[in-house]
């Protein structure tokens, strides 16, 4: 049964290459990003809080979780992953679509560790974070987004899908550094 007040945090896509049509315009938002994602991951960490992964595969249906994290880290952009790569105590759940539930057994492993609230970081703000958030609200799963530690492509796509999940999903938005995060 899940409970409302326990939570994990969800590291969205940030195992990545960044080898796409859309980097260029990314990369100074993730940049920005970073040390929010990294505060979250440290504070989950030392709280002991559950931290699960969900990555794109990005078309490799052979690959695995560590195969995704070392073609990262031998990338040109390893700088970009390095500072948030998971630990061995870590989840992992590869996704093939924007929504880190589509698909995937994620709903099914929040409910067997009895989550009832997410915590949303990473990538990116206007897509796969707010189809994830919608997919959670539907789920009837508390929702969080911190604001700074999240990352866009477009910051005025960004900003209105921040609003939106506020509006319309009930979730929190808050800031990374926000004693509440975690519930």
């Amino acid at each position: 049964m899940r409970n409302p007040s326990k939570a994990a945090l969800i590291v969205t896509d940030m195992i990545n290459t960044y080898d796409h049509a859309d980097a260029r315009l990314l990369m100074p938002s993730v940049r920005r990003a970073l040390p929010g994602i990294r505060r979250l991951i440290e504070r989950a960490r030392h709280d002991g809080t559950d931290v699960i992964y969900v990555n794109d595969n990005f078309g490799r249906w052979r690959s695995q979780h560590d195969e995704l994290l070392e073609t990262a880290l031998s990338g040109p952009h390893a700088d970009l992953v390095e500072p948030v790569r998971p630990d061995d105590d870590a989840m992992f759940v590869v996704k093939a679509r924007h929504s880190i539930f589509y698909e995937t057994p994620l709903a099914y492993l929040l409910s067997q560790y009895g989550i009832g609230r997410i915590v949303l970081t990473g990538q990116v703000t206007e897509q796969c974070i707010l189809y994830s958030a919608l997919d959670a609200h539907i789920r009837h799963l508390k929702v969080t987004v911190a604001r700074d530690a999240v990352a866009h492509i477009h910051e005025d796509l960004a900003s209105a899908a921040l609003r939106m999940m506020e509006r319309n999903m009930g979730a929190e938005i808050v800031a990374s550094e926000d004693p509440g995060v975690f519930g």
